[in-house]
């Protein structure tokens, strides 16, 4: 036992002559009063506050810029019509509320009642007849065919006045 003892206390003392106090740290020491002595550096300010400004979209209203140009030919004005304006009184339908370059013709389909148009657009597939209402410019369906349904869309001239514009959704060919 004692002679473990020994070997204990002898492996200790040389850890402790290997932490010895008077080593040399003049390098280390050396180094540190370099790194003390150098100029201080200056902090960058923080940079400004981008104050938001918001955004309103004005142009929500026009056409699409990716949608291709409509060719515009105001329908004359018939005798004893002069007066064109849209009806404010009437209810809205349901497809009134869908801009009009969003639909698309699919079919037709015909029975006892009538020709149906069927459209593309909005949130599916609807049936339209003759004098159903279609798109933000009071559009009314004036006739169907094969190839297409004809619209009468009354527009604003911009002078207070109303002007009828034809406009013909073309059936869709097999995509």
């Amino acid at each position: 036992m004692k002679r473990s003892h020994y070997i204990v206390a002898a492996v200790l003392s040389l850890g402790l002559v290997g932490c010895d106090s008077s080593g040399s740290f003049a390098d280390l020491q050396t180094f540190m009063d370099e790194v003390r002595a150098r100029p201080k550096g200056a902090i960058e300010p923080m940079p400004k506050e981008v104050i938001y400004e918001p955004f309103t979209y004005v142009a929500a209203a026009l056409r699409s810029p990716f949608q291709p140009p409509v060719k515009i030919d105001f329908v004359s004005q018939q005798k004893g019509n002069a007066d064109v304006q849209p009806d404010e009184t009437r209810v809205k339908q349901f497809l009134e509320g869908f801009n009009i370059e969003s639909f698309v013709m699919v079919g037709t389909l015909s029975n006892e009642a009538g020709v149906y148009a069927l459209i593309r657009g909005g949130d599916g597939v609807h049936r339209i007849r003759m004098g159903d209402y279609l798109g933000g410019n009071h559009g009314r369906v004036v006739a169907i065919t094969a190839a297409g349904v004809e619209i009468i869309e009354i527009v604003s001239d911009g002078d207070g006045g109303w002007l009828e514009r034809p406009r013909t959704l073309a059936l869709q060919e097999r995509s």
